[in-house]
């Protein structure tokens, strides 16, 4: 049988215009087609990358200015915490009051004499101006919650502030303020004083203020109503003295940071006929523009009441609630003394529980001291409302960060009046030590403030009156820009001294359970963005390697400015502070993650590694002056010079530019940055990092008390004298500051360390004690000196004499000198 034959069937028809065996051409309108249909298509894929890339970039671009999550750390503020809703939380003003709302009433003082009044308005206190060079002023009693009690002395007058709370009603209560002025010479007794007292609320304030006349009193007070409050009362009660004058503003102002000028503006001087020629400088009542087609007065959101009286003198400003009904009477006169009196005996009652100093044997004006320190940073907390301004690598420039309100102490009431990242972490060692309750809210409003990445702004300028006092160039903050996480160090000092406490309060556990995955985000923020080219290695991002002013690029991201670092700033950098901070930070969750029983291994297996001394030596510690350092490409041969001058055709003068550049005189090379030994060097003993029973403890210690180093009578320097760049200005007109000065938080910390290493199983434990003892007398001594004399405490103190120097008060992280007095680690 033939196999072709086999099941013969009829051939199927072939379809020759679709079979792909056909030989037959396709038509043009078919190629066509086809290329059409591919290019389509092709378009289409393209467009929708293109799509994707810049949905993609837009939420890059967003990252920088979106919350960590919805969330929030702060679930109880304002009226739901009704003590602590009134404050002092001006604290870039001498006096002033508000609420921890984000849009509130203001109130606050100005003050001049009337004889010493310029005509541009020179003489008028109201901002905490360095210029007004005031003998001394600051909180000398402050609770955070109840009272406060402040002394000004400007020139031959003490003037005295005070305030007491008192709770009632539904909207926070009543409050009253007493201010008191007294002549300290015989010969200034009668002299005229005016002060002004204001009322005022910001553009977005729902509600209304006006002056007003209650009953029989002399004095012009406000009425007024806001969401907030509901409705109140501001009034004013000579106290004692002579009045001489009295007059009103009402009037608008363009915002809370022109006050003052408004002020200026409106004064008057008048011709008084009663008394022949003599002036008087007055407020000229209402000031409101007409506005619409009836001529319909604007409402005024600023109402100032002047009372020119003959020290001394005394009145005061109270507000209340009008939603204290059964109000007992009004807190003034006698009622105010006894109140003050009652909380003034708590007050000391508390400090001593907390303190100890009396039973340490410290002298009645040791201890005044002390609480005025303590009170001036607890009275420098301020609320602040607004959105700071940022930047990333994804955005066209400055963006706004969200809103947000910002419960803070600030490094300086005069120089620093809002709220930083790396000082804000040595404030809360103190504060937590007298209220745990304020630290953690503190912690809480600045954690709300961590963005999507981890990132929080080291720098916080919230509101009109906080832009006001910055520099432009200061303001925007970049998201690649760190500074050290100093809220780990407060956190392990809560651990380690208030454990108790955290445990034991529900709402203290409930913080640190919202607290939790924003530390492991800052954490992992750090080691994305901070982290170093070799395992185990970090570095500060910000620094400026292209400088052609700089002796040597700042590192403001470490909080340490001018500190020498390696001359040329590259990726090989390796930064030991850093690598220190880390470490602590990776102990710190570890800590808390077993407290809220979380898998904290990855953080604990962080820390072993990071802490393991000889991984640490190997990175950081020179063989050549057996010192920590950090690592990068480095010269000591860089110095300042004026640039010679251009060539001028003949006949024409070019002008210099008289300004000096960066000169290098010798090419950098890798190596360690050991030529300068200073507070860097000593971090991984600070940090208690470095082994107890190591003999580089022992050299560390050696170099501590070395005075060509950095030991002095006064307290540890920030750089050797035997450093390449030791007072050695970073620009023409930069001069040095952690380069030499004495710096007190940083040596809180070296004294912290002296007093674990004095308690640990070392065989240098005893050599730790003898210094500990003498470094810490050193730094009480000349701080307290430095305040009798001078009557302020500082930003930092001179290394050859001791004497504070820069900003004053500088009653931020200054202000430890009370835990060192204390012996609270």
């Amino acid at each position: 049988m033939v196999l072709g034959m086999a099941r013969q069937r009829k051939p199927l028809p072939v379809d020759h215009t679709n079979s792909r065996h056909s030989k037959k051409s396709p038509s043009k309108t078919q190629v066509n087609g086809g290329i059409f249909l591919y290019w389509r298509q092709g378009l289409v894929v393209i467009c929708l990358v293109i799509a994707g890339v810049i949905g993609y970039m837009g939420y890059l671009e967003t990252r920088v200015n979106t919350p960590f999550d919805e969330q929030k750390m702060v679930i109880k503020s304002g009226l739901d915490v009704p003590d602590r809703y009134w404050g002092s939380y001006r604290p870039g003003l001498y006096f002033g009051m508000k609420t921890r709302d984000p849009y509130s009433l203001v109130t606050g003082l100005m003050w001049y004499f009337p004889h010493q009044l310029h005509p541009d308005g020179g003489g008028i206190r109201h901002w905490c101006e360095d210029g007004d060079n005031l003998d001394r002023y600051g909180w000398i009693e402050h609770d955070g919650r109840t009272f406060g009690v402040q002394e000004i002395e400007d020139g031959p007058f003490k003037i005295t502030t005070s305030f007491v709370k008192k709770p009632g009603g539904r909207r926070g209560g009543d409050w009253t303020a007493r201010i008191s002025v007294t002549s300290q010479g015989s010969q200034m007794r009668y002299e005229l004083v005016s002060f002004l007292l204001y009322s005022a609320i910001e553009e977005k304030t729902k509600g209304w203020i006006k002056p007003s006349r209650f009953g029989n009193q002399l004095l012009t007070g406000v009425t007024g109503e806001t969401d907030g409050l509901g409705a109140f009362t501001v009034k004013f009660y000579n106290h004692s003295g002579q009045v001489e004058d009295v007059s009103y503003l009402s009037t608008i102002t363009e915002g809370l940071h022109v006050l003052k000028e408004t002020v200026i503006t409106s004064l008057r001087v008048i011709t008084d006929p009663q008394k022949g020629i003599q002036k008087r400088i007055i407020l000229p009542g209402e000031l409101l523009p007409s506005s619409g087609a009836e001529g319909k007065r604007a409402e005024p959101n600023l109402v100032v009441t002047q009372v020119t009286a003959r020290v001394p003198f005394e009145l005061e400003m109270a507000f209340e609630s009008g939603s204290y009904f059964d109000r007992p009477g009004s807190l003034i006169g006698e009622a105010y003394s006894r109140e003050l009196s009652r909380l003034q005996d708590d007050f000391h009652h508390k400090f001593e529980e907390k303190f100890r100093l009396e039973a340490k044997g410290y002298k009645p004006d040791e201890i005044a001291f002390a609480k005025a320190a303590f009170s001036n940073l607890l009275g420098g907390v301020g609320y602040f409302y607004g959105a700071s301004r940022v930047e990333s690598s994804y955005t066209r420039g400055p963006v706004p960060y969200w809103k947000a309100p910002l419960y803070s102490a600030v490094p300086s009431r005069s120089f620093f009046p809002r709220g930083f990242l790396w000082d804000e972490g040595f404030h809360g060692l103190l504060i937590s030590s007298w209220d745990l309750d304020i630290e953690l809210d503190i912690i809480s409003h600045w954690f709300d403030l961590m963005n999507v990445e981890g990132w929080i702004p080291r720098e916080q300028i919230l509101g009109q009156e906080a832009l006001s006092k910055v520099p432009e160039q200061f303001v925007t903050q970049r998201n690649t820009n760190a500074n050290p996480p100093t809220f780990f160090l407060t956190l392990h000092f809560i651990l380690q001294n208030f454990a108790d406490k955290l445990t034991e309060k529900e709402g203290h556990l409930g913080t640190l359970e919202r607290l939790y995955p924003r530390l492991q985000a800052w954490f992992d923020w750090f080691n994305g963005t901070q982290i170093g080219d070799l395992s185990g290695s970090y570095r500060w991002r910000g620094r400026d390697a292209l400088t052609k002013r700089e002796l040597n690029p700042v590192t403001l991201t470490s909080g340490l400015d001018d500190y020498p670092r390696a001359s040329h700033p590259d990726m090989n950098e390796r930064h030991v502070d850093l690598r220190c901070w880390i470490t602590l930070a990776a102990s710190t969750i570890s800590e808390i993650a077993r407290i809220l029983n979380r898998n904290g291994q990855k953080y604990g297996n962080t820390y072993d590694y990071l802490a393991d001394n000889s991984l640490l030596n190997e990175l950081h510690w020179s063989p050549r002056t057996q010192s920590y350092a950090d690592f990068g490409l480095h010269t000591d041969a860089v110095v300042l010079k004026h640039p010679p001058p251009p060539k001028s055709p003949p006949g024409h003068q070019v002008p210099q530019n008289t300004d000096k550049i960066r000169v290098v005189l010798k090419d950098p090379e890798l190596r360690f940055v050991d030529s300068s030994f200073g507070y860097v060097s000593l971090f991984p003993f600070l940090l208690q990092i470095l082994d107890p029973a190591s003999p580089k403890l022992n050299k560390v210690l050696d170099d501590l008390i070395n005075p060509e180093l950095l030991w002095t009578n006064y307290g540890l320097r920030s750089l050797a004298k035997t450093a390449p760049l030791y007072m050695k200005r970073n620009t023409e007109h930069d001069p040095p500051y952690w380069r030499g000065p004495i710096w007190i938080n940083l040596n809180y910390m070296v004294v912290r360390a002296l007093d674990h290493y004095s308690k640990t199983d070392s065989p240098y434990r005893e050599k730790a004690k003898t210094i500990y003892q003498e470094l810490k007398q050193n730094l009480i001594k000349n701080i307290i000196k430095e305040y009798r004399r001078t009557g302020y405490i500082w930003e930092q103190y001179n290394d050859k004499t001791g004497q504070g120097q820069r900003s004053r008060p500088f009653t931020g992280w200054s202000s430890l000198v009370v835990l060192i007095m204390a012996e609270i680690y």
